[in-house]
This record gives structure tokens, C-alpha cells and sequence, in this order.
């Protein structure tokens, strides 16, 4: 048996030699655009993994950053009602104090119109530098009397009973004040009772 490289020429070798190159070149040719297409899948991949990566870190921020904010307002909104639970604190306490304060003014009321000796007159002092520090005391807590003939009559400090004419003072102003209100830093704890000139 013989072979074909045994019986070729060499102008057949020669011939077989260039296909087989261009076989091998074609091969090349046809891996080679296989090759940069995988590549190119796999740079987009990596650019599409790069982008996701980038948006996720700038959600991780975002969550952060509203994190950081909620917890400064949850500390502002504490300090705040922890601030308010110290200036109001004294509210339901200073009410109780309020009808000690009314009483000490009726009494004081009474004491002026009852015929007074030097005996009684004592006590009429004594009660009065009761009222005063009474009074005095409250103020540095942040107590105030509100409510004083002449005033502006506000529905949000003062309690109208009714209207009536008075002399010597304008429309929508305090004629008569029958209960004096307060307020505890600022805020009402017991509007005053009036009467508004018409």
C-alpha cells in the first residue's frame, strides 16, 4: 500500500502545504471574531456590573444620609419635648396654686372694706406680704397674672362673660376683670375672666 505522500510530487506537496495554510488562516479568522465577540460581551457585562455597583453604593448613601437625618430629628424632637416637659412641668401644680392666690385677693378685698383698727391692721399687712410674695414667687417660676382693666380683650388670654357699656373705656377693651387668668411661660393655664366694654 502506498500512501499519498508517498506517490505526490512536490508541486502536490506544494499545493497541499498552501491549503493547509490557508485552512489554518481561515481557522484563526473565523476564531479570532468568536474571541473579541466574547470580549466585548464580557467588557459590557463588566461596564453593566459597574453601573449597578455605582447605583447601589449611591442608594447605600441615600439610606444613610436619611438614616443620619432621621436620627437628628428624632434628637432635636426629644430635646425639644424633654424641654417642654421641664417648662411645663410646674402646669397642673401652679393651677392648684391659683385658687390659694384667689383666695388671698378675696380676703384682701374683704380686709380693705371692714372697719380696720390697729389690731386688724396687722393682719391686713400681713396678708398683703403674703399676696406679694405669694405673687413674687410664682413670677420666678414663669407664672404671670394676665387680664388687667383696659386691656385689649384677646379670646385666646381672656374669657368674656358678657359686654357692657363703660365709661372712660374703648370698645373691645377689659372694663371689669373677675377672675384674673395666668399664663406659665407664656402659655395659658387659666384665661381670665372678663367683662368687654361695648
Amino acid at each position: 500500500m502506498t500512501t499519498e505522500k508517498e506517490t505526490a510530487t512536490p508541486a502536490d506537496v506544494e499545493v497541499a502545504s498552501q491549503e493547509e495554510q490557508i485552512d489554518q488562516t481561515t481557522e484563526a479568522q473565523v476564531e479570532e471574531p468568536s474571541i473579541e465577540a466574547e470580549l466585548a460581551g464580557c467588557y459590557a457585562k463588566i461596564h453593566e456590573l459597574e453601573t449597578y455597583i455605582a447605583e447601589a453604593d449611591k442608594r447605600e448613601q441615600d439610606i444613610q444620609l436619611r438614616a443620619q437625618a432621621e436620627i437628628q430629628n428624632i434628637r432635636r424632637r426629644t430635646e425639644q419635648d424633654i424641654e417642654k416637659a421641664h417648662k411645663f412641668a410646674l402646669e397642673k401644680f401652679a393651677k392648684e396654686l391659683l385658687t390659694v392666690v384667689d383666695n388671698l385677693e378675696r380676703g384682701l378685698v374683704a380686709l380693705d372694706t371692714a372697719v380696720t383698727d390697729e389690731k386688724t391692721q396687722a393682719l391686713v399687712d400681713g396678708v398683703e406680704m403674703t399676696h406679694k410674695e405669694f405673687v413674687s414667687t410664682l413670677a420666678k417660676f414663669g407664672i404671670e397674672a394676665i387680664g388687667e382693666i383696659g386691656d385689649v380683650f384677646n379670646p385666646e388670654l381672656h374669657q368674656a362673660i358678657s359686654m357692657q357699656p363703660a365709661e372712660n373705656i374703648e370698645a373691645n377693651h377689659l372694663s371689669q376683670v373677675l377672675q384674673k387668668g395666668y399664663t406659665l411661660q407664656g402659655r395659658v393655664i387659666r384665661p381670665a375672666m372678663v367683662m368687654v366694654a361695648a
